[in-house]
């Protein structure tokens, strides 16, 4: 493979860096927010609550994500099959089956398998930043005649984001990396156009391509988190 064919193959991907960026983005946007929700579920006083939330934490973290990403993505297919087989069709599965023939059918399995995976561990970083605050704090704002809402906004929130950054940049760090198991279902980004280019130049250059379109973008996600770092170093 010579100069000209890596030069391609560097321009091919670009191509496909923006659907890698989609999957990547659009985690975050879900997996964030769900993995407060989960945190927060885990801590409810209703044991049952309780308990199926660490069910769910211990699934999502104890399977592999590959995994995750085939089963939500033929479950659907399943289920429309087996309702048609059965004589069971309702406006349920007929949303589902025009859901399955949607051209983002791929993308949105993706997205739901990897929000699903990552809120489980968002879930735990954030429970172990919000624990490591010490309980003086809350009686003092108490004290201070602070509410709950002003207590946790005000004085705990900042101090839990900054304990929780370098936890988080890792997980983001491995997201970025992850991006590339969207190959299960052939989902048309970054590693699979390098897959496709190796076999036809019958080279691993394309692979080593791909390897430095992960690299640079995990160096910018550590140059983010080391400005977030920095933001807010006067918590020391």
């Amino acid at each position: 493979m010579n100069f000209n064919d890596a030069l391609s193959v560097t321009k091919l991907l670009l191509e496909y860096v923006p659907a890698t960026l989609k999957l990547f983005f659009f985690t975050l946007l879900f997996s964030i927010p769900l993995g407060m929700v989960v945190m927060w579920l885990k801590k409810c006083r209703f044991k049952p609550v309780s308990w199926l939330t660490k069910l769910y934490i211990l699934v999502m973290r104890g399977t592999p994500l590959i995994l995750q990403i085939v089963v939500v993505h033929y479950a659907i297919p399943m289920i429309v099959s087996n309702a048609k087989n059965s004589g069971n069709e309702s406006d349920f599965i007929d949303w589902l089956r025009e859901l399955m023939l949607s051209e983002n059918y791929m993308f949105i399995t993706l997205i739901v398998a990897f929000s699903l995976n990552y809120a489980a561990y968002f879930a735990e970083i954030f429970r172990g930043g919000l624990e490591s605050i010490p309980v003086g704090q809350y009686e003092a704002a108490q004290m201070l005649g602070m509410t709950k809402p002003q207590t946790f906004f005000r004085i705990i929130l900042p101090q839990v984001f900054k304990r929780v950054i370098p936890a988080v940049s890792n997980e983001v760090m491995t997201l970025v990396k992850d991006t590339s198991l969207a190959t299960t279902i052939a989902y048309a980004e970054i590693m699979l156009i390098a897959k496709q280019q190796m076999n036809t130049y019958s080279s691993i250059v394309p692979l080593f391509i791909a390897g430095l379109f992960y690299f640079i973008m995990n160096a910018i996600v550590t140059l983010v988190f080391m400005l977030l770092e920095k933001h807010y170093s006067y918590y020391r």
